[in-house]
């Protein structure tokens, strides 16, 4: 074989590639549909995984492990009543094989005082409804096993775990952030907003390069940062992909003559596109290098409904102004997070104990936090779980949820705490260590009279999937944050048997006490304005500038947690010798070579996956129970009758009954958010729920509009 046969078989492998991603795409939507309709016939009441199997051309396990509620009578009598030797690869997390180290079982902890409610009736068939129990069936190990959690080794392995990062610190800027010249463009209609100025564009097409020109012809000085407030215009040849992903990173790498991909600049160094589905980022710069431009989706700051640039222009304008009451250099910068890790930066105080800087963990802490970890609780119950046919669907969401938890959070050396230090502590020291700041190895046993939603999460196949384990008398073995362990020892309906068998615990901190009190004021002054303001413009800009605040907090602490990043990059098809050996390529054309490569931990000083985890940890559970101090009354999941809980989306709640909870517009507290009368049938995947959920809000502010 010569060169040029070597290269034309290299270019048909490539089509080969392509068409193999193409089809698993089609097999993936065709399974996910079977998937569906296997969860639709089990609703029967006589259905049987027997019949509907072969049906399927599925095992009997298979079908089993979709929908355990259609186990065998057979099975289900045979299993035994130990947990099987091999591990249980159902997905549901109960039967998890639990760690061979002991543990030491955490104290009881004093309950919650509270009125006694009223006793609910639960249908016999609701006692097993949030997680029925799975039978003891041997399903190969398959790639939709449970993730199993890392550990942390022992002696001396360990303990040198318990660190921080050399050189390493998050540090106060000695140096003032530059603000970015920015225009607002609506690829739809083609206006283009530029200060106190509007233009009418000619977009073409809308490619990356004619939005580049016709920007720069309109304004002559140029612009630095272009957001789109409409037209997606990186969706508009979606349908020619087999993934939405695919047709991004085409419309971001496609050449456009005299500019380049941005190799970054200055203090806040952005380098190389970033693909993503929704809000992509393009950075360019011309071929001598002299102009930079970025081209961002304003959805990453708010969801515009029909607003026009000039009303998204005067929102960034309120949040400049707003901000700059709390930091006199307050620059909004490319995105939320950005903007919110800049400001927190600038309330690290300048004299005590971290005057000079709070240090990162280790590397192998972080990435440990990584995998144990999650973030919001995303759940949807299905049936028997909740009934067919829903009496309502009530929606309620946590306002500014996450500025409730950000009082306290871990500074400080971290020390291990094992299951034979924990045990030998008294039962003072214990609850102080669970009250604290930690993040704890546990066996967890759900109580057998158990008939409501899971407390703790449990890893689900899946990169980052959790779920919430609640069948009666299961066993799992997870990691959870100190919040989360105290709910489950103190919840209103059962204690729950905790054992730690291995702990992170730090020092408690504020850290972040300063930048999030200043956002929630800047949020509340905004909501005042955006309430009170007479022209509907202005209030409609001030809303959406407390819908910023509201991102800078959320993406800033989501930021901390620095998860392993993955960037994009092309090579000139002359030189694709020169394309990283880790790299995977995800295009091409007669021109460049476009891939993509994972780049692990960075050197980030403002790492700080505790944070995070603290916060994500005090907000699932919030969700689950919730004491209002003034009026001595309680919210959450828990305070609700059992098979009334239909789904958890981060800070929402969806039930099939209203609830009484208080509401003061105040950070974490419950807002009625919508409510769709019954019946109703019971969502069974994300896109139904979210159809309901709209229909829920519309019925809701029609009924508001008529009072």
């Amino acid at each position: 074989m010569d060169a040029q046969s070597y290269t034309a078989a290299l270019a048909d492998l490539r089509g080969v590639r392509d068409e193999i991603k193409k089809a698993r795409a089609v097999l993936a939507r065709l399974e996910a549909q079977r998937d569906k309709q296997i969860g639709l016939l089990a609703g029967y009441d006589k259905a049987k995984a027997e019949r509907i199997a072969p049906a399927a051309g599925l095992s009997l396990a298979d079908v089993v492990a979709l929908v355990p509620a259609l186990a065998p009578d057979g099975l289900a009598a045979d299993a035994p009543e130990t947990a099987p030797a091999t591990p249980d690869r159902s997905g549901d997390g109960t039967n998890l094989p639990a760690a061979q180290a002991p543990g030491a079982v955490a104290p009881a902890m004093s309950a919650p005082v509270q009125e006694a409610a009223p006793a609910q009736a639960t249908p016999a068939d609701a006692r097993t409804r949030h997680a029925p129990a799975q039978p003891s069936v041997d399903v190969p190990v398959d790639q939709d096993a449970p993730r199993t959690l890392p550990s942390i080794p022992d002696g001396a392995a360990g303990q040198v775990w318990f660190t921080h990062t050399a050189n390493l610190l998050s540090q106060r800027p000695n140096f003032t952030q530059q603000a970015r010249s920015t225009v607002f463009l609506d690829t739809d209609t083609g206006v283009l907003v530029h200060r106190n100025q509007t233009h009418q564009l000619s977009l073409g097409a809308g490619t990356a390069a004619e939005i580049l020109t016709a920007v720069f012809h309109a304004v002559p000085e140029g612009a630095e940062r272009i957001y789109i407030t409409a037209g997606d215009p990186w969706h508009r040849d979606a349908a020619r992909y087999p993934y939405l992903r695919d047709a991004v990173a085409a419309w971001l790498n496609a050449p456009i003559p005299g500019w380049r991909t941005d190799t970054g600049r200055g203090r806040d160094r952005m380098a190389g596109h970033f693909v993503h589905a929704r809000h992509p980022v393009g950075r360019y710069q011309r071929e001598n290098g002299d102009q930079h431009v970025e081209i961002r989706s304003v959805g990453e700051w708010f969801d515009v409904d029909g607003d026009d640039p000039a009303t998204v222009r005067d929102a960034f304008v309120l949040l400049w102004q707003a901000l700059r009451r709390h930091w006199s250099d307050a620059v909004v910068m490319g995105s939320p997070s950005q903007t919110g890790r800049d400001l927190w930066t600038r309330t690290i105080p300048q004299r005590g104990q971290y005057a000079e800087g709070y240090p990162v963990l280790s590397e192998e802490l972080r990435g440990l936090l990584h995998a144990t970890a999650g973030q919001g609780r995303t759940e949807l119950i299905l049936p028997p779980g909740v009934p067919e046919q829903l009496p309502q669907l009530v929606e309620y969401d946590r306002t500014f949820a996450y500025a409730k938890h950000t009082w306290k959070s871990p500074v400080g050396t971290p020390r291990r705490v094992t299951a034979a230090t924990f045990a030998a502590w008294s039962q003072k020291e214990q609850m102080r260590a669970l009250y604290g700041c930690g993040h704890w190895q546990v066996r967890v046993t759900v109580p057998d009279a158990w008939q409501h939603v899971g407390i703790l999460p449990a890893p689900a196949p899946g990169e980052r999937a959790w779920h919430y384990p609640s069948t009666p008398g299961s066993t799992f073995t997870t990691w959870a944050g100190g919040p989360e362990i105290h709910t489950a020892l103190t919840n209103p309906v059962q204690p729950w048997k905790v054992e730690i068998l291995d702990g992170i615990l730090w020092e408690d901190g504020k850290p972040l006490d300063d930048w999030a009190k200043k956002l929630k004021e800047t949020w509340t002054n905004l909501v005042a304005q955006a309430h009170f303001q007479g022209a509907a413009q202005q209030a409609r800009a001030a809303h959406l500038a407390s819908r910023a605040v509201r991102a800078i907090l959320l993406y800033g602490i989501g930021s901390f947690a620095q998860r392993p990043r993955m960037v994009t990059g092309t090579t000139p098809r002359t030189l694709e010798r020169d394309v990283p050996a880790d790299a995977e390529i995800i295009g091409f054309d007669d021109e460049r070579i476009t891939w993509q490569k994972p780049t692990g931990f960075s050197r980030d000083p403002n790492a700080h996956p505790e944070w995070a985890a603290a916060i994500w940890s005090g907000a699932r559970a919030a969700l689950l129970t919730q004491r209002h101090r003034d009026e001595n009354t309680y919210a959450g999941a828990l305070h609700t009758p059992p098979g009334s809980v239909i789904a958890f989306r981060t800070d929402a709640l969806y039930l099939t009954q209203p609830e009484a909870w208080p509401y003061h517009h105040q950070p974490g507290d419950y807002l009625l958010k919508g409510h769709l009368a019954g019946p109703v049938a019971a969502p069974t995947t994300e896109e139904e729920l979210l159809t309901l959920r709209d229909a829920g809000r519309a019925a809701l502010a029609q009924s508001a509009g008529e009072v």
